[in-house]
């Protein structure tokens, strides 16, 4: 089974809201094994929606569409489905009632613009929503010997969740949809490049390769995506487990963690359980490793805390050792880890990167490389994955 989510409103195609229903709806799809191969956004425009519609209409077994459900002249869903599958709006008295009847709930009289939101076109199934005034639309499709099944339901997410929950799942679940399970896990990197770790991974990677495995970036980190398809969950778990031991030997320490792990929440797990405290100083990071360290350990159990030096005192390796050994002492934690200052832009210079510890300072030089957004995190995590690996050599 195929499936198509659509997104449906001009607040999402001018970018004033982000669309969070398509992104919600395409993870509960993939539990019940349905893939989805089409996110559509369109705005409030009658003609635009009834070409979206049989589109969709044409290429996937099952349509989910979110908003223009409403009772105003731009919610325009139910009259570009009925339009799009060449039938009628005809009024339902039971959803007329339940409109009625949550008007009356709040004292106030049911305006006649909303008994729009009782029409629905023919031979389609009602879906209640307990909680708003605009019911959801389930109709089935066919054009020869396709088959396609519309599933319209409220923009608002807590309305849409509920809905989705209490009667759109189990009725696909009910209809043997689930033919195949797809399961998802993340490896955590850092320390390369993308184009260095796509190198390290050559049949890891490729097109076809079961599971597969992509390779995300976001501010020096690097994500692989492992998805496993199968008849049954352990089946995948398995392809997975065997993927994942595949990337500790290709690509060895450079793994830091898995899922939603980040560096910082690796080292104060790692600082904890071997009993030890952090205290950091920094300049052009400006305080964001205190913040990532702080936000992790806010019982200060393992970081201890922070210092911000001017730009100007921290651009040499020696001043940056210095630094880190200085802030050891001064709190008295097992671990003094200092980032220096930016060098130039355009300048060849280095920055500096220094772990004080009882075996004495260490220390790493470093160039500016990507976009100028990623230099102070990218900074930080090199200051973190100094000390991740003083930590495993000392495990």
């Amino acid at each position: 089974m195929i499936a198509e989510i659509l997104a449906i409103g001009d607040e999402l195609t001018s970018g004033q809201r982000l669309d969070t229903n398509t992104q919600w709806l395409s993870q509960q799809l993939e539990t019940l094994g349905i893939e989805v191969l089409f996110h559509t956004t369109v705005g409030d425009d009658l003609e635009a929606n009834i070409q979206v519609f049989k589109t969709a209409l044409s290429r996937a077994n099952l349509v989910i569409a979110t908003g223009g459900l409403g009772p105003t002249d731009d919610d325009l869903t139910r009259q570009a489905l009925a339009n799009a599958t060449s039938t009628r709006l005809k009024l339902d008295a039971d959803s007329l009632e339940h409109i009625q009847r949550r008007f009356s709930m709040r004292g106030r009289e049911m305006p006649p613009k909303n008994q729009i939101q009782a029409m629905f076109p023919e031979g389609s199934r009602v879906i209640f929503n307990p909680n708003g005034t605009a019911p959801g639309i389930d109709l089935d499709y066919s054009v020869g010997m396709h088959h396609s099944r519309f599933i319209a339901l409220p923009g608002v997410p807590a309305e849409m969740k509920e809905m989705w929950t209490a009667t759109v799942a189990p009725s696909l679940a009910g209809q043997g949809t689930a033919k195949k399970v797809i399961r998802h896990h993340v490896v955590k990197c850092f320390g390369v490049g993308e184009s260095h770790m796509e190198a390290l991974l050559p049949d890891l990677i490729k097109r076809g390769r079961e599971p597969r495995v992509g390779i995300t970036v976001h501010q020096a980190t690097i994500s692989l995506r492992i998805t496993a398809t199968g008849t049954e969950a352990a089946q995948c778990e398995a392809a997975i487990a065997d993927t994942v031991k595949q990337i500790h030997a290709a690509v060895g320490d450079l793994v830091f963690g898995e899922g939603e792990e980040e560096l910082q929440d690796v080292i104060v797990r790692d600082l904890l359980a071997q009993g030890k405290k952090v205290a950091t100083v920094e300049s052009s990071t400006s305080g964001l490793l205190a913040f990532w360290l702080g936000a992790v350990d806010d019982q200060r159990k393992a970081f201890v805390g922070g210092h911000i030096q001017p730009p100007s005192e921290l651009t040499t390796r020696e001043s940056v050792e210095k630094a880190a050994a200085a802030i050891r002492q001064q709190t008295g934690a097992d671990y003094g880890l200092a980032l220096g200052t930016f060098c130039e832009a355009d300048s060849s210079d280095d920055y500096f990167v220094a772990l004080a510890s009882a075996d004495g300072v260490e220390s790493k030089a470093s160039g500016l490389a990507g976009h100028p957004e990623i230099w102070g995190p990218r900074m930080a995590k090199q200051g973190l994955d100094l000390l991740r690996k003083k930590l495993i050599a000392k495990a």
